[in-house]
């Protein structure tokens, strides 16, 4: 079956098939070997394209700029106050203007809702590196480091622990479900996801013949994952800090050693990051002053131990990205 994916844009996990995400991946996984080997893989040395950031991340825009610039593509940055989108010009003409400059826009850290109007005026292809409701390009990349670790996707069980009302657990519910993979979210009940779009992925994995599960119940949630995933209990999207409410609700749902004996023998933490994790940051000092605790989501014990493939992650986005960029630009 040949897989064309030229012209499409990178949205949502719901707009791809399950033969379309395998693509992906074994592109990505020809990506990562060319890297090791330092072999040049200059494809799409004409195109140019941009990377509008709504918020500041260093690791994604580092990580856009290096899977790029290996393809040999030219990038240009756009953020901060340079950003005069909603502005000074309203999306519709900004996406019109951009659309006729560049081969592709890769779009941060803004609203869903912007990314389909982007999406729809600029008749290029249209990368989702994060907005509030999904998180494609980083789940991607979560599901090679997983194959490369289990050694299989389809059958294999991954757990959700904490706050699940975010665009990481929509993404991989979404993807969870196509690919075959049993998902449970562990979460109080109040921060579980849209209810929607449980229902549809819900849909979507009885086809597949997996499971979409939700509980409070840690000790049920976690027995025999392979697969342990937590996010930050504050996102860098949220402007407000954390509440008192919110940290007291969610200490129970720490990963910590405890956690990870419950489950299965080869199991695996990830995160998305940054992951806060002890006080060596200044918001970690912040916590602690405010709420005297020393660690959020996850212990320093299971971040530094050797369940942790954080930064497998990390590097993986390089690579998956490099194989979004080229299945839809290619010539």
């Amino acid at each position: 079956m040949t897989i064309d994916l030229k012209g499409k844009s990178f949205l949502t996990l719901l707009d791809y098939t399950e033969e379309e995400i395998r693509y992906l991946l074994d592109l990505a996984k020809l990506y990562k070997i060319a890297k090791k080997l330092d072999r040049s893989h200059k494809k799409l040395d004409t195109k140019n394209i941009a990377l509008i950031f709504e918020k500041d991340s260093i690791k994604t825009r580092c990580t856009f700029d290096v899977a790029a610039k290996d393809l040999g593509i030219g990038v240009t940055y756009i953020g901060g106050n340079e950003l005069q989108v909603d502005k000074k010009e309203s999306i519709k003409d900004f996406a019109r203007i951009f659309g006729k400059i560049y081969d592709g826009i890769a779009y941060f850290g803004g609203t869903q809702n912007n990314l389909n109007k982007l999406n729809e005026f600029a008749e290029i292809p249209v990368w989702n590196a994060m907005t509030n409701q999904h998180h494609p390009t980083q789940v991607l990349a979560d599901l090679l480091t997983i194959e490369e670790k289990l050694g299989h996707l389809k059958g294999s069980n991954i757990t959700f622990v904490g706050d699940a009302k975010n665009n990481v657990v929509n993404s991989f519910m979404i993807v969870c479900a196509k690919m075959g993979i049993n998902f449970t979210i562990c979460a109080p009940s109040d921060l579980y996801p849209d209810k929607s779009l449980v229902n549809k992925c819900k849909n979507i994995s009885k086809k597949n013949k997996s499971n979409i599960n939700l509980t409070e119940n840690i000790q049920e949630g976690t027995k025999g994952a392979d697969v342990i995933y937590t996010s930050p209990w504050k996102s860098i999207l949220e402007s407000n800090n954390i509440s008192k409410d919110k940290i007291e609700k969610l200490t129970n749902y720490k990963v910590s050693i405890e956690l990870m004996n419950n489950c299965s023998k080869n199991v695996i933490f990830m995160h998305c990051l940054p992951a806060f994790h002890n006080l060596e940051t200044k918001f970690g000092r912040d916590i602690y002053e405010d709420f005297g605790i020393k660690e959020m989501e996850v212990t320093d014990e299971v971040f530094e131990s050797n369940y942790s493939v954080v930064f497998d992650q990390s590097e993986n986005i390089m690579h998956t990205i490099k194989a979004i960029i080229v299945a839809t630009l290619s010539v």
